[in-house]
């Protein structure tokens, strides 16, 4: 952490800006006629981002969506019989209506004051391909330089080119990026192969300590301690 200082940073968007808007899941299950109340599917929200980065880890080919989704449906009770359809016509439906728009308290707000310190910050997130769409629709737009949605531009976290692409559009080189994200194995091992620091958002700091590559990387667990870790960086705000 102690190199040259860090210029730039890029935050992946869901579970990172955003999280899993349940209520709204519950509602569009139920245009289906599934029910599954926003309490019963709270919980397996982290049962479905395991399997996430369980298919980045074994090398599964495109964003895998639909497998997270498949799992936390599946341990919310949706009926086994419903499920494949349910998770085909949510990912049918994710361009129209993002299911990921529910602010993580405090992180808007350091985006802001990095922008104001004159950070340029960006986002980088393996996407639909709406994701400027949504951005602008939640009024965070002047926020950001670029927007990196694998949607769009057709390679994906945790493969180098989304972060060689971030990194030119950031006017940095790729060591002096902060990358700011909750998948271990997209996040965190993207960025680090590709050249940039890391911070795992919401991750684990005994398995963290363990990386090679360590001394690249921190954990953080809310917007104070990113606060205080991108600082730690050499980012001035």
């Amino acid at each position: 952490m102690r190199n040259e200082p860090a210029t730039a940073v890029s935050f992946d968007f869901g579970q990172t800006l955003v999280e899993l808007d349940t209520g709204l899941l519950s509602a569009r299950l139920a245009e289906r006629g599934i029910a599954a109340p926003r309490e019963r599917l709270d919980g397996p929200v982290d049962e479905g981002w395991r399997a996430y980065n369980e298919a980045i880890q074994r090398g599964f080919g495109g964003h895998p969506w639909k497998i997270m989704m498949r799992r936390l449906l599946e341990a919310g009770g949706v009926e086994a019989s419903a499920l494949d359809a349910a998770v085909d016509w949510l990912w049918t439906e994710q361009p129209r209506k993002n299911l990921w728009r529910r602010p993580i308290a405090g992180m808007i707000d350091v985006v802001i004051e990095l922008r104001q310190a004159g950070v340029p910050v960006a986002v980088l997130s393996n996407s639909e391909g709406r994701l400027e769409e949504l951005i602008e629709e939640l009024g965070w737009s002047a926020h950001f330089v670029a927007v990196a949605d694998s949607g769009r531009l057709g390679f994906e976290k945790p493969g180098r080119e989304i972060f060689a692409w971030t990194a030119e559009r950031l006017g940095a080189p790729l060591a002096a990026v902060v990358h700011v994200g909750d998948s271990f194995a997209a996040d965190v091992g993207g960025a680090l192969a590709a050249g940039m620091r890391a911070v795992w958002f919401k991750g684990d700091p005994t398995r963290a300590a363990e990386v090679s590559q360590a001394e690249r990387m921190a954990v953080c667990d809310g917007a104070e301690a990113l606060r205080r870790v991108l600082r730690a960086f050499g980012i001035r705000f």
